[in-house]
């Protein structure tokens, strides 16, 4: 495989996607855990617009979330600006367009994980910690979330995959990840075979680690269970 010295350009855009997905990760968790919260709340109008985020977005290409953020995202903040007398343009970079589209689709599917996740905790572990005194605050994060995860990751794991491939559709407003760096190298060199290939290749390798953290973290929140495989297969 000769890439006649445009290595370093795969190397650079493999990175940039790294940081892409985790910070569409981190935004997308935050939103699927609100959104599951408010799927589950008692308010009937939470539920509605959390039910309509994840009917929407579940249901338009995440190329098109991309494009509306990208090519609309500055007009909308330019909107809300106006308000506050800024009449400066703001414009929405392809890096903060692609982790605000990635996010927003990341987050409602994470937000019916979450939920079902939710749903396989006792009900009677919340009266329990309200009943010594704890606050709902406190019950969610003492006792619910540390739970919640352990329900969840294997979920958030398979989602994390499919958001670690979909970077590759942020290339299409210019931002320099992976695969927009392939395609540079591919029309320099005029060997495409070689560019792509080698892109499958570091998406095959991100995704195999992804796949081994997400293993050794389950494996943390739940040895019990792996303990008693282990223990199993000996017998």
């Amino acid at each position: 495989m000769d890439l006649q010295g445009f290595g370093h350009l795969l190397l650079s855009g493999a990175w940039m996607t790294i940081q892409l997905a985790l910070a569409s990760l981190i935004i997308g968790l935050i939103i699927g855990l609100i959104g599951a919260l408010a799927k589950l709340s008692h308010n009937r109008a939470a539920r509605s617009i959390a039910t309509g985020y994840t009917t929407i977005v579940r249901g338009v290409p995440e190329l098109l979330l991309v494009l509306t953020i990208y090519f609309g995202g500055s007009q909308i903040l330019m909107w809300i600006a106006g308000y506050f007398g800024y009449d400066e343009y703001i414009e929405v970079g392809p890096f903060a367009a692609g982790v605000a589209a990635l996010a927003i689709a990341f987050g409602a599917y994470a937000t019916e994980v979450f939920r079902m996740a939710m749903l396989e905790i006792p009900k009677g572990q919340w009266e329990s910690a309200q009943s010594i005194g704890m606050t709902k605050f406190q019950t969610f994060f003492r006792i619910i979330l540390p739970q919640l995860w352990r329900f969840s990751l294997p979920g958030l794991g398979n989602l994390f995959q499919v958001l670690l491939k979909d970077t590759a559709l942020v290339s299409v407003v210019g931002l320099n990840e992976l695969m927009r760096q392939a395609a540079v190298g591919a029309a320099n060199t005029k060997q495409p075979f070689d560019f792509y290939l080698a892109a499958a290749v570091l998406y095959l390798g991100l995704t195999l680690i992804a796949t081994f953290v997400t293993t050794y973290l389950e494996r943390r929140s739940k040895p019990e269970l792996y303990q008693a495989k282990t223990s199993g297969g000996k017998a």
